[in-house]
């Protein structure tokens, strides 16, 4: 009998790509909750000004995260289906596609999805976790991955954290300190 290939979608910044800065995300959420703000409510920039402040704080994914040939090797042995889920918004495409070229240059993942309707973030990577009927999806934002949690469990998807040095005393069955980690329990 055959082993079914493992359907897994990645996030971009923070998973696929080593982002430094994904540290400071405790540091937003306390301050979210200190003004009263809702943990789940993520900004979307309107002015020329924060959409250019966007850009360079998505500019700080420096380089493809160790683990990423790993990831070719498992595509080559039909060991899993991998699927990109960015929830990066529209005015990233350009940066989105440019980073898909070095992760898969030879474009052996499955698809490649940002967010290009602008939803909130954990919406839109809610809607292509059940589009794509995924098994893992591996992502780096605690709220993110709470949210999946809540509203995905039932389906028996594992949701895999990478987690950050801030956010190392939070207990969570699947979680990692690199995507390298993540990948060594995939199968």
């Amino acid at each position: 009998m055959t082993k079914r290939i493992i359907k897994v979608g990645f996030d971009l910044d923070g998973v696929l790509l080593y982002n430094p800065t994904r540290v400071a995300r405790p540091v937003i959420a306390k301050i979210k909750k200190l003004i009263g703000r809702d943990l789940n409510k993520f900004y979307y920039p309107k002015s020329r000004f924060e959409k250019f402040f966007w850009y360079l704080v998505h500019k700080s994914s420096l380089f493809p995260a160790e683990g990423v040939e790993k990831i070719q090797v498992l595509i080559k042995s039909k060991k899993i289906k991998v699927y990109v889920i960015s929830a990066r918004y529209e005015l990233f495409k350009n940066d989105f596609d440019s980073w898909i070229k070095q992760v898969d240059p030879n474009k052996n993942f499955s698809g490649y999805f940002f967010n290009d309707v602008n939803d909130q973030p954990q919406i839109f990577k809610e809607k292509m976790i059940r589009k794509l009927d995924l098994d893992v999806f591996v992502e780096d934002n605690w709220d993110i991955v709470s949210h999946l949690n809540t509203r995905l469990k039932h389906r028996g998807l594992k949701i895999f954290w990478i987690y950050n040095l801030f956010d190392k005393k939070i207990k969570y069955r699947y979680k990692f300190p690199s995507l390298l980690k993540a990948l060594d329990n995939l199968l």
